[in-house]
């Protein structure tokens, strides 16, 4: 077991011992870069220090059961872990090598005790296809030796922020597969610092690199608390092709306690160029080194004291295409009202939400702009759910550019003041790749260029087909890029809600005609994008709560629970004439060439609903079954139980919705944030009814899917492949993943098969 390592010894295929960042020094330290000397506190440092305290158990029982979705919930087990990991005693062994090591280092700098970094470098960080950087800590200006250990052991707990927990989680990883280590590395007290792009990661130029850059201490531009001045070079030529010099405010200094403090920038360099031209052109130098050397685009930190340049962090930038073209939205014509830094491209209009405390982004909902001073790992679901986002402050390495990024949902960092210049509920469009927001809704949808989400390398193949669940018809160009077998669940709430109006109040003002139309024009969209793969039109889930505030919905009756109240198929069928109108929109689609629909009705309890719904389709001119495939959700615990009956009155397939199957069963209200944390998807009564349902169908030869959102959950799928489920329907930002863990899931099986049979 080698607790500690240097430099010396490190190179970039050292991930498993050193860490992504550990490894990636170890290798320009060896290519003779400029990097500050450093030894790692190796992962088996990290393992053995858990193991002898004895920890893993007790993280395994705090993490069991959580929902990282539940940011109250993702928090407390976080801080729990945490403060677990901070205050248990360091084995002896341990501790005595890393003061020796730190020691040694004091030495080879002629001094007793030096100012040194302490930076987590964890084995999954820099991943080709999975980027964990940011999510861990860093601790600068540390001296002598109860400051370094503590920043090690500070290091081991960030192993477990609550950004990294969820990621992990979203990923597939097991917390316990993935190690850190920690670099303690001799501290550059800069003057200037940033991060640079060797590939510009917002048009995809492989000719363009971005510098960005600000006064002091790195920490500002990585952490998006200053917005620093961004530099964009023309490799072959070395010409600066943009200069933006930002207003940075703050500024990171060690002060003269050797302590890391923000302080107000000097006047005469708020406003100031950062970098000059000649200091431009030899960073682009090294970071062509560095590209070079590794053979790929790469992010990298980078330092300057006194004039002299180093290298503190290399690693190959994770979110880019397959095409090696540069890509740019059209050009759109409307009223600028803000302008700022493009962080990741796409354009998309919506409501602006303005977050001012964590707590709020409870407003944020599907298609919203959530703008906000800077976004934090706490806002990661409320990210998912926005169309687009806007911050106050960031450059491209800040945690919204970031996340935006591998999102693919359009993003304007460092704008200086959306969230006093924009206001609450007003309709905005944002162009996230030239980082200009205007007002209202301009430009044609087919002029909208799509947030650029391919998926390079060879396609993995599963015997499970992998879809897509879609909520609104825009986002379908963006779900199809991700190669989904199909869409498992397309909402028709969002066709609705995006008019304005209430379906009753257009039937009644416009009629059938123009109510089947809203419907076709939704669906068509997404059977365009997909075409011929599937896509499984859900009718109209209408709660009372959200039809509410439509134009005509004054006379939704108020309900004290909309999720138990007037909705799914009951709703259907007592308005049967919208009813009607969806089965018209799917006809008429059907007679204009699309083979692709499939329609499922929501929230069955009883047979006689399947039986109506046949006759209200067979008035219209739709046979069920023989024009469409038919299916039914099975979201209640009556129509799991009453499964067999439901087959026998006669369906293709049937689709699991797990959100309201779980509500349903352990009597929990998920919108209820009073009982949230109650809320288990993985209960084991749910599992039983799920288990009863695929094992079902599958013996009548029933297909099965499902479109909750456990069907983005790495460890319920495994369950799902185990007990034949036919096909599995995620989050878009989550298909990739989940097909990686169907695929390893599949062959698990079939080994075990073989190694049965010997």
């Amino acid at each position: 077991m080698k607790l500690i390592t240097w430099l010396d010894d490190l190179r970039n295929d050292d991930v498993d011992i050193a860490g992504g960042k550990g490894a990636s020094l170890g290798e320009m330290w060896n290519a003779k870069l400029p990097v500050p000397p450093a030894f790692v506190v190796t992962s088996e440092a990290y393992r053995y220090f858990i193991k002898e305290t004895k920890l893993q158990d007790e993280i395994e029982r705090i993490l069991s059961n959580i929902d990282v979705n539940n940011n109250e919930e993702l928090n407390k087990a976080s801080k729990e872990v945490r403060y677990a990991i901070e205050n248990v005693k360091m084995p002896d062994d341990l501790k005595l090598s890393i003061i020796e090591s730190y020691h040694k280092m004091c030495e080879l700098n002629g001094d007793d005790e030096t100012f040194v970094a302490v930076r987590s470098s964890a084995t999954a960080e820099d991943l080709p296809d999975a980027s964990f950087a940011g999510q861990q800590e860093t601790f600068l200006n540390m001296k002598g030796n109860e400051q370094v250990l503590q920043a090690v052991q500070e290091c081991f707990s960030s192993l477990f922020t609550p950004r990294a927990i969820f990621y992990r989680e979203e990923k597939g990883f097991d917390h316990f597969e993935v190690a850190l280590a920690a670099v303690v590395q001799k501290m550059v007290n800069a003057d200037q610092a940033g991060v640079m792009f060797t590939v510009n990661p917002i048009n995809q130029d492989y000719n363009q690199m971005v510098i960005e850059g600000a006064w002091g201490l790195g920490e500002g531009v990585v952490s998006g608390t200053v917005s620093p001045d961004t530099y964009i070079v023309a490799k072959d030529t070395q010409e600066v092709l943009s200069v933006n010099v930002a207003r940075k405010d703050t500024m990171f200094i060690k002060d003269a306690d050797g302590v890391t403090k923000e302080i107000k920038t000097p006047e005469d360099l708020i406003e100031k160029q950062v970098l000059s031209e000649e200091m431009i052109k030899k960073l682009e130098n090294v970071g062509q080194t560095i590209e070079n050397h590794y053979k790929r685009p790469m992010d990298i930190e980078w330092s300057i004291e006194n004039g002299e340049i180093y290298m503190l962090q290399a690693r190959p930038i994770t979110t880019l295409t397959d095409k090696k073209d540069s890509k740019s939205s059209n050009e759109i014509e409307g009223k600028i009202i803000l302008k700022g830094i493009g962080a990741s491209p796409g354009v998309e209009s919506g409501k602006v939400k303005i977050i001012s405390e964590i707590e709020e982004i409870g407003r944020i909902l599907d298609g919203d702009i959530l703008v906000t001073k800077m976004t934090t790992p706490d806002m990661v679901p409320a990210m998912k759910k926005a169309a687009a986002i806007i911050t106050d402050d960031g450059g491209l390495t800040c945690h919204a550019a970031i996340i935006s990024r591998e999102l693919g949902t359009p993003c304007v960092v460092g704008t200086k003041g959306a969230t006093k210049n924009l206001k609450d509920e007003e309709c905005v469009t944002v162009d996230g790749e030239k980082g200009i927001v205007y007002e209202g809704k301009v430009g044609k949808p087919e002029e909208k260029a799509p947030a650029q989400v391919v998926y390079a390398g060879a396609p993995v193949i599963t015997a499970t087909e992998i879809k897509a669940n879609v909520s609104m018809p825009e986002v379908a160009e963006r779900a199809a890029a991700t190669g989904a077998d199909g869409v498992g669940l397309l909402r028709a709430e969002h066709m609705i809600l995006g008019t304005g109006v209430h379906p009753g109040k257009i039937l009644k003002e416009q009629g059938e005609g123009a109510l089947t139309e809203v419907f076709a024009e939704g669906i068509r969209k997404v059977a365009d994008a997909f075409y011929p793969r599937p896509v499984t039109y859900r009718t109209l889930d209408a709660p009372t709560d959200e039809f509410v505030g439509l134009k005509g919905g004054e006379d939704e009756p108020h309900e004290h629970n909309p999720m138990m109240g007037w909705r799914g198929i009951r709703r259907g069928l007592d308005q049967s004439e919208i009813l009607k109108c969806e089965l018209k929109a799917i006809k008429k689609l059907r007679e204009e060439g699309y083979r692709n629909i499939n329609v499922m009705i929501p929230l069955v309890t009883n047979v006689d609903e399947i039986r109506k719904v046949k006759e209200i389709a067979n008035e219209v001119g739709l046979k069920l079954r023989l024009d469409v495939e038919f299916g039914v959700m099975v979201e209640t615990p009556a129509a799991a139980l009453i499964i067999d009956d439901i087959i026998e009155e006669g369906i293709d397939f049937i689709s699991l919705g797990t959100n309201d199957l779980t509500q349903y069963t352990i009597a929990i209200d998920r919108n209820n944030e009073n009982v949230s944390k109650y809320y288990l998807e993985n209960h084991p009564a749910v599992l039983k009814l799920i288990e009863l349902v695929i094992t079902s169908c599958k013996r009548a030869g029933v297909k099965t899917s499902i479109c909750g959102q456990a069907g983005s959950r790495p460890q319920i799928v495994e369950k799902l492949v185990e007990w034949g489920i036919t096909s599995i329907s995620a989050n878009i930002d989550a298909v990739e993943t989940i097909r990686n863990v169907v695929a390893r899931t599949e062959q698990k099986i079939i080994l075990e098969s073989i190694r049965k049979q010997k």
